[in-house]
């Protein structure tokens, strides 16, 4: 379907289904503490639903699913980017902390 600017429009029926589906991930998250859940089975239950959520939302509410691939991956290359940093500071940071542990007590 397309309007008289040339713009295209989605059915409401598509945004229905996204948003009973973000609700049906908030109540599996929901229930995740709700059912006891401890440790890390928890925390990545909690993480995969937050993940769903928000890539779904990305995707559609965002219409980054109808953009260039060029255009998605510039938009969601640098965060990954920064994430793979992070990730690689922290495992420095527990080095450097391990090491003070064994040569400074």
């Amino acid at each position: 379907m397309t309007s008289s600017t040339g713009n295209a429009q989605h059915p409401i029926s598509l945004y229905l289904k996204i948003w009973g589906l973000l609700f049906l991930l908030s109540t599996l998250s929901y229930m995740v503490d709700y059912l006891g859940f401890h440790g890390y089975l928890r925390w990545t239950l909690i993480l995969l639903f937050m993940l769903l959520k928000a890539g779904l939302i990305v995707a559609v509410f965002m219409h980054m699913a109808w953009e260039r691939l060029a255009l998605v991956y510039a938009i969601l290359v640098p965060p990954l980017c920064l994430l793979v940093l992070v990730a690689l500071m922290a495992t420095e940071a527990n080095y450097t902390f391990a090491m003070r542990l064994m040569f400074f007590r």
